[in-house]
């Protein structure tokens, strides 16, 4: 991996695994808060319907199969009045058709992960040891700032997010993406793969604003493109905002609930709450991001 990418490796200490989650101080929180003034709330999660297992060995789902497989158990009560339901749920954490918040340690450039930890020291068969899922075990909660990059409709086909872009839409919305702040951002796409159609994505240029901004989160309907729009750095918001700067990712938003709740509040900055599954040990969670107004 090039020395010219940005990087927070050592910037918060060599056994750092929170990364831009830093950001994210107290004197953040406390404006983020006052973005409450209506009341209004809007998940940014997508509905899943589990699918029930039957039979068979427990495999993780396929991309066109639900991303949760449900067991139901029937326990026996003493009391033969009472029955208790429960179920077994087996969780595919990076489904595309599942919101989940990307631990620092899914994703290693050249062997190594956040910040610098080679993969096979961090990522065990016995679980993670290093950049897991514990860094958000407390949640998250800070402003969010959407720029919607689709008002005039979806971006096009392949398109290569920019700088420029966001700029363009902080001006669009008259709202600017300050350090500390969760990004969110909308391309009028869904985010599950669609092999038939080139997907728009993050460009390098701007993962690199996102460093300059001092960006604690990303959250959005597209990740990375796909196919990859840049052969030397694939991957930039999975192998450069979260491997290099530490940036945990919120894969696959629900954000369409979110921009037409902006809209008609006419403010695109909100207090973000995330709070997954309090489980340590993994390389990511199933998350339900709340927007609130």
């Amino acid at each position: 991996m090039t020395t010219e990418l940005p990087s927070n490796w050592g910037r918060w200490g060599e056994d750092d695994e929170r990364g831009a989650l830093n950001l994210i101080t107290d004197e953040v929180r406390a404006p983020a808060a006052r973005e409450v003034r209506t009341g209004r709330w809007v998940s940014l999660a997508l509905p899943i319907e589990p699918a029930p297992i039957l039979s068979g060995p427990f495999v993780p789902a396929k991309v066109e199969e639900s991303p949760v497989q449900q067991l139901m158990v029937h326990p026996v009560h003493p009391d033969p009045s009472v029955c208790a339901s429960l179920d077994v749920l087996l969780v595919t954490n990076h489904h595309p058709r599942s919101t989940h918040l990307d631990a620092l340690a899914h994703i290693a450039g050249d062997g190594a992960v956040y910040s610098g930890r080679p993969l096979a020291e961090c990522v065990t068969p016995a679980g993670v040891t290093h950049g897991s899922s514990a860094a958000f075990s407390e949640g998250i909660v800070t402003r969010g700032v959407l720029l919607d990059l689709a008002g005039d409709g979806p971006l096009p086909e392949g398109h290569a997010v920019t700088a420029e872009d966001l700029e363009a839409a902080e001006l669009r919305d008259e709202v600017r993406v300050e350090s500390g702040d969760a990004l969110v951002v909308r391309c009028g796409w869904e985010f599950t793969p669609d092999p038939a159609r080139s997907s728009p994505g993050l460009s390098l240029d701007a993962v690199r604003w996102m460093h300059q901004r001092g960006v604690s989160v990303y959250a959005g309907d597209i990740g990375d493109a796909f196919p990859p729009l840049d052969p030397a750095v694939p991957f930039p918001l999975h192998v450069v905002a979260l491997t290099r700067l530490g940036v945990p990712l919120i894969d696959a938003a629900n954000v369409e609930d979110l921009a037409a709740t902006c809209a008609e509040l006419g403010r695109h900055s909100f207090l973000l709450v995330a709070a997954p599954p309090r489980v340590n040990g993994t390389t990511g969670l199933p998350v339900n991001p709340v927007a609130v107004f």
